[in-house]
């Protein structure tokens, strides 16, 4: 299979070895963050730095000034790694390298563009704003990440892009000093608190026949018991349990609306987004979208009707890390793929993340088996010395 690696420009930036060290893993690819939200990032291996803190979400390029002129929601620059273009630079020297490079992409994700505006965010049945989540419902923030996505996936250098956070983000967050961990939230009740009422989704539960004070007061009504301790109900397991429980929580009918609607955005936005990039991209262009096969799921991982997505993009990048049950629960819905299509079995390699880079092939290996024709792995510049060596292994075993 052809395996791919994730790295940041900082990553490669002031590090000649790092394009060396990357192709010495038996990858073919570098999957390069060109747009990406704020992180404090690990860099063990860099000779001028150990950590790098991107403090917002920003292109990792010069943006086009007149692309974004008289645009309210617009891209922001950075000023934490060197050079007006890390992501040029950085392409270059991968390339130099022997390594294809494709842009990483990460869209309905931004803190800083929530603050700054605060009427386009995700609010839920509490009123309360999600700065880190842009409604994706809203004409102006789908007019937004369209844009972005054609400029920040057609870089000089790129051969293809895997685009993030396509589709709905809610309540799930790594944020710092986080602590929502006080009530436990299974996949449907997280599900509740990331569904979005501000005025323009309001709007689309009207037109479908429900208002939006009964579908606010039915979401806070399921949510009580879980806030007093009580039990969430019980499933048959994997994503298709999540939306029975979701279902049971909020009964069949409204739950039914708000599906209706956040499929139906998401779906919008995401044929718009690859059309967008396949305007703006040369021929052989692939674009990937990193995907959850469960509609309702929010995140990096973007729900996604499997069926729907391959018919305009080229794959998807699935989260695979985990146990064999979870792989199965995340690959079967992709079966079917178009020959052509891209499956990408997207699997930690870092230890300090819950990664296992020692059962790599192994893992591998048993997402072949279940369909997936092609490895990412999560990341290569945040791994440590022994994960790298332990990938190298397992590559040369695959190969």
């Amino acid at each position: 299979m052809r395996a791919a690696a994730f790295l940041y420009p900082w990553d490669v930036i002031g590090d000649p070895d790092a394009p060396g060290r990357l192709a010495a893993l038996g990858v073919q690819q570098a999957t390069l963050a060109s747009a990406y939200h704020s992180t404090r990032a690990l860099t063990p291996r860099h000779p001028r730095h150990r950590i790098v803190t991107a403090r917002y979400a920003a292109v990792l390029y010069p943006p086009d000034p007149a692309r974004w002129a008289r645009r309210t929601l617009r891209p922001y620059a950075q000023d934490w790694v060197a050079g007006p273009d890390p992501f040029g630079a950085a392409t270059r020297a991968l390339a130099d390298a022997g390594l294809e490079v494709h842009s990483w992409v990460v869209l309905a994700h931004n803190s800083r563009l929530g603050a700054d505006h605060p009427s386009a965010v995700v609010r839920n049945a509490y009123g309360d704003p999600y700065p880190w989540a842009p409604c994706i419902a809203r004409p102006e923030v789908r007019a937004y990440l369209v844009t972005l996505a054609a400029e920040a996936a057609v870089r000089p250098g790129a051969r293809g892009t895997e685009l993030e956070s396509c589709g709905w983000y809610g309540l799930a967050h790594l944020h710092a000093h986080d602590k929502t961990a006080g009530v436990p939230l299974p996949g449907a009740a997280q599900y509740l608190m990331s569904v979005c009422f501000c005025p323009v989704c309001a709007e689309g539960y009207r037109e479908l026949g429900v208002t939006v004070g009964e579908l606010r007061r039915a979401v806070v009504r399921a949510m009580a018991p879980l806030w007093a301790g009580g039990p969430a109900p019980a499933g048959t397991g994997g994503r298709a349990g999540e939306w029975a429980a979701v279902e049971a929580l909020l009964g069949a009918e409204p739950a039914g609306v708000l599906r209706t609607w956040r499929d139906r955005a998401a779906r919008t936005l995401q044929r718009a987004v690859v059309r967008a990039v396949r305007d703006a991209a040369p021929d052989g262009f692939r674009v990937l979208l990193h995907a959850d096969p469960a509609a309702h799921r929010c995140g990096a991982n973007a729900g996604v009707d499997p069926a729907d997505v391959l018919a305009h993009a080229d794959g998807v990048v699935l989260p695979c890390t985990g146990d064999a049950d979870a792989r199965a629960d995340v690959l079967a819905p992709f079966a079917d793929r178009p020959a052509a299509a891209t499956v990408a079995a997207n699997l930690t390699v870092v230890s300090g993340l819950g990664g296992s880079p020692h059962t790599l092939a192994a893992d591998a290996t048993h997402a072949a088996s279940l369909g997936a024709n092609a490895l990412r792995l999560y990341h290569a510049g945040l791994a440590s010395d022994d994960d790298l060596t332990a990938v190298r292994e397992a590559l040369d075993a695959l190969a």
